[in-house]
C-alpha cells in the first residue's frame, strides 16, 4: 500500500511539473515587478520609523485626461517621496540622451530604457495637482522623486555618471536606519524650522488622501508572491458564482480565501470571508467580515498591470499550512474610485 502511495505521488509530481511549468514561468512574469515594488516599500517602512508607503497608485492627470501610474509614494515627518523601482539586471549604462542601456539580464538581451529620472520628476507637478485639487497644498519642495534599484543582479557602469536621485542597488543595500542622505535633504529653510504641529498636520492631511487615492488592486499569491493590476470576475459554476456576486471592488475593501482540507487529499472547499467597504472608515473589525463558501475549482479573473491579456488564477492557488487549515490571504481590492 505504502508503494503504491510513494509511485502515486511521484506520478503525481511529475505529471504537475510538465502541465503546469508554464504557469509558474507566467507567474513568475506577472509577479516580478510587483514583488520588487512591495519589497522596497517594506525595507523603507524599516529605514523610517513611523512612515507610510502607498504602493502601485493610479493618479488621475487632467493635461492627459489618464492616469498616471506611481510605484511608491513615501510620507515621513516633514517630506514625501515619489519613487519608481527599476527592477532591471545586468549591465546597466547611461547614454548622452540620459536613456539606460541595460545589457544582459535576465533574457541576456540589450534594450534601451527611457530616462527614468526624467519619468518620475513628471509624476511630482501631476500628484501636486492631484493632491491641490483636494485640499492639500504642499510647500514648496516638500515633494521630490528618486529611482531605486533593488535587483542584485543590477550593475552600473560608470555609477558616477548615474544622476543623484538614482539609488543603485550597491547603495540601497547600504542604506541604514540611521542614514536619510540619500533619501532626503529637499525641505529646507522655513518649513524645517516650522512648528511641528502644522508639519503633523500636513501629513495627517495627506495620508488621509493618499489612503483613498485610486490604486491597483492586489493579489497575493503562495511564497509571499503579489500582482498588480485589476480585478475583472470570478469564474466557476454558477451557484458559486451567485454567492459571490457581492464581492466587487465598489464594495469590498478586503478579500481572505481560506482552504479547508484534510492533509490536501480530500476534495476542498474554499470559505471566502470579506469586508464590505466603508467610505467613512479605513479600518475594518472582524466582527464586519462576511463568508460565502464555494468550491475549490473557483476562478479569480486578473489583469496583471503593464500586461494586454487577462490571467486566471485559482482560488486554492495560495496558502500556507496553519493548524491543518491551508490560509490564503488571496486578495486585497483597494480601489475606491472604480466601480465594477
Amino acid at each position: 500500500m505504502w508503494v503504491e502511495l510513494i509511485c502515486g505521488l511521484v506520478l503525481y509530481r511529475l505529471l504537475k511539473r510538465y502541465f503546469y511549468e508554464d504557469d509558474d514561468l507566467i507567474i513568475d512574469l506577472d509577479t516580478s515587478h510587483s514583488n520588487a515594488l512591495f519589497s522596497v516599500a517594506n525595507r523603507l517602512e524599516q529605514l523610517y520609523y513611523g512612515s507610510k508607503v502607498y504602493v502601485g497608485l493610479q493618479i488621475p492627470d487632467a493635461d492627459s485626461g489618464s492616469r498616471q501610474n506611481i510605484d511608491i509614494v513615501l510620507v515621513t515627518k516633514g517630506e514625501a517621496l515619489v519613487i519608481s523601482v527599476m527592477n532591471e539586471s545586468g549591465f546597466v549604462s547611461i547614454d548622452k540622451n540620459g536613456n539606460w542601456v541595460c545589457t544582459g539580464g535576465r533574457n541576456n538581451k540589450t534594450k534601451c530604457l527611457p530616462d527614468p529620472t526624467a519619468e518620475t520628476k513628471q509624476l511630482v507637478p501631476i500628484l501636486e495637482a492631484y493632491l491641490e485639487q483636494r485640499g492639500v497644498v504642499l510647500p514648496e519642495g516638500y515633494l521630490s522623486s528618486k529611482v531605486i534599484c533593488p535587483n542584485p543582479n543590477f550593475s552600473a557602469i560608470h555609477s558616477d555618471l548615474f544622476p543623484p536621485e538614482v539609488i543603485t542597488y550597491d547603495q540601497w543595500t547600504q542604506l541604514k536606519p540611521e542614514q536619510k542622505s540619500m533619501l532626503s535633504g529637499w525641505i529646507k529653510g522655513a518649513f524645517r524650522s516650522g512648528k511641528k504641529d502644522m508639519q503633523e498636520s500636513l501629513n495627517e492631511k495627506l495620508c488621509s488622501i493618499l489612503s483613498t487615492a485610486p490604486m491597483w488592486d492586489r493579489l497575493e499569491l503562495k511564497g509571499n508572491k503579489y500582482v498588480l493590476g485589476e480585478f475583472m470576475e470570478f469564474k466557476g459554476k454558477q451557484d458559486d458564482l451567485q454567492a459571490l456576486i457581492n464581492i466587487r471592488r465598489s464594495k469590498v475593501s478586503r478579500l481572505i480565501v481560506q482552504k479547508i482540507s484534510m492533509f490536501g487529499f480530500a476534495h476542498s472547499t474554499l470559505q471566502v470571508l470579506y469586508s464590505p467597504r466603508d467610505y467613512r472608515n479605513e479600518g475594518s473589525s472582524s466582527s464586519e467580515w462576511k463568508e460565502v463558501t464555494v468550491r475549490s475549482s473557483t476562478e479569480v479573473v486578473f489583469q496583471p498591470q503593464n500586461s494586454t491579456k487577462v490571467r486566471k488564477y485559482k482560488l486554492c492557488f495560495s496558502y500556507v499550512h496553519v493548524n491543518e487549515r491551508l490560509k490564503a490571504n488571496y486578495g486585497y481590492m483597494h480601489n475606491a474610485r472604480c466601480v465594477n
